[in-house]
């Protein structure tokens, strides 16, 4: 019961910038799973309150990364644009990574891991610097991958998410951490449809 009550008073406590975010970001991701364009204008909304959230958690690498996130969120909509149809969705086609892409993607992400990871270590005062690099370097890659419409992005998101709930758990950021059991299930979904859709293209 006291593990339920401190939960309870954690959640009471959330304000509402925090809740902000939280809606903004699951709208976006959902929009996302249904290829709509308007996912990333809603995704600035989302990113530019997450900048402030996790500069005052002392989570530096995603800090980092929302600034990331601005740049691919103008990148992603202008990309998407392209083969927009009236209903606002995107008729860019979803393609899957080749191995040589693969390979790339899986060098970056190691690299980029270690690499955040020592430089979050050495030079803040973060308690969980090379998992918040670990992280940071798997959201660099998914979130570029969605902006190219390679359906992998969504289970790279699988894995971040999974790993993220119990960090935000850990820094007192329990509407964020409840937003990313949420987008557990939003990404399997995005997963599969998207594949159903990429398996009706190649056929046709």
């Amino acid at each position: 019961m006291q593990v339920l009550q401190e939960i309870i008073q954690q959640f009471k406590a959330i304000g509402y910038l925090e809740w902000f975010g939280v809606i903004t970001g699951a709208l976006c991701v959902y929009l996302a799973a249904k290829e709509n364009i308007l996912n990333w204008p809603i995704s600035i909304l989302s990113v530019v309150t997450y900048i402030y959230i996790f500069y005052e958690a002392k989570l530096y690498g995603d800090t980092i990364l929302q600034f990331y996130f601005l740049s691919t969120a103008i990148y992603g909509w202008y990309y998407w644009s392209y083969g927009q149809n009236k209903s606002l969705k995107s008729e860019r086609p979803v393609t899957k990574l080749t191995k040589n892409e693969w390979l790339i993607a899986l060098s970056v992400w190691v690299i980029a891991s270690l690499v955040f990871g020592y430089l979050l270590a050495d030079f803040t005062d973060s308690d969980v610097p090379y998992i918040d690099g670990f992280c940071t370097a798997t959201s660099f890659i998914a979130q570029f991958l969605m902006t190219r419409k390679k359906l992998e992005n969504w289970l790279i998101w699988i894995l971040v998410d999974a790993v993220y709930i119990p960090l935000y758990i850990h820094k007192d950021l329990m509407a964020t951490a409840l937003l990313y059991f949420v987008f557990l299930f939003i990404a399997l979904k995005g997963y599969l449809d998207w594949k159903k859709n990429y398996k009706a293209l190649s056929a046709a």
